[in-house]
């Protein structure tokens, strides 16, 4: 079974060129005010994160001895930049507080990005995850089965997880993106390019860059195919909106940010 690294990407590092002056004293006002509970509170966002992370690398083990192969390329993990959670709050009109974010008013603090190799196995993962017992699904936007307007294709779910400390346990949300590898690469690439400063013809590189998303799904939905075809099981592609995860229905859905 290949070893679940880390990977880096672009998408994870701050873009310092994005961000104003300004916001960087508000953001810097906000933690020499709550600097303690601020540090205290990502403490338990990452905690939650490993929660979850240690939960997708036992279903991944799992799979991997039932059916000899693994769903999970590998998985990614990050807790949202100081300026990146001011600015989301500015944008909410909430004040920049730790009480604020106790209060739920962000679900993406704590992001964990999940790449599968094929489309079908991000359903399986999803729905394998939500119906343990100790796991709440909050929300979900399925973006495979209605890609946003640029392309974009991903499962997103906040899910909250009790995080058990020395003295108090804390439910505690985590947004899981789950992708395959082809979506990842259209992500991250797109993600690099709409940060450049100047470019020519804007207009054209966004369709470009949509269509391309478009040859990518198409090719997911034909790999998906020939695997089918290689173990002897039905060929036909897999239609999302005739799997859409029946058990994500259980739960109440919020649409909290």
């Amino acid at each position: 079974m290949p070893d679940m690294l880390e990977k880096k990407t672009p998408e994870h590092l701050e873009i310092i060129n994005d961000i104003d002056v300004e916001e960087l004293a508000s953001s810097a006002q906000f933690f020499l005010g709550q600097a303690i509970q601020y540090q205290q509170l990502m403490m338990m966002y990452d905690c939650a994160i490993k929660e979850v992370r240690t939960k997708l690398e036992v279903l991944n083990t799992e799979m991997s001895l039932r059916y000899q192969r693994n769903p999970i390329e590998y998985i990614n993990c990050r807790i949202k930049k100081p300026v990146s959670i001011v600015r989301k709050l500015q944008r909410k009109g909430l004040p920049a507080t730790v009480e604020t974010l106790e209060s739920n008013a962000i679900n993406d603090i704590a992001g964990i990005r999940v790449i599968c190799a094929f489309i079908d196995d991000i359903y399986s993962i999803a729905n394998m995850l939500i119906r343990q017992d100790d796991i709440t699904l909050i929300d979900k936007k399925d973006y495979i089965k209605n890609p946003k307007a640029n392309g974009y294709r991903s499962l997103h779910l906040i899910v909250e997880v009790p995080v058990f400390f020395s003295d108090q346990t804390r439910n505690m949300r985590v947004e899981v993106q789950i992708r395959t590898i082809a979506m990842d690469f259209w992500a991250s690439l797109e993600h690099q390019l709409k940060y450049k400063k100047q470019v020519d013809n804007e207009t054209e590189i966004v369709e470009e860059l949509r269509q391309c998303a478009e040859t990518i799904a198409a090719t997911d939905e034909r790999m998906l195919k020939i695997r089918n075809q290689i173990n002897g099981k039905d060929s036909g592609t897999l239609q999302p909106e005739s799997d859409p995860i029946p058990l994500l229905e259980k739960f109440s859905l919020s649409t909290n940010g």
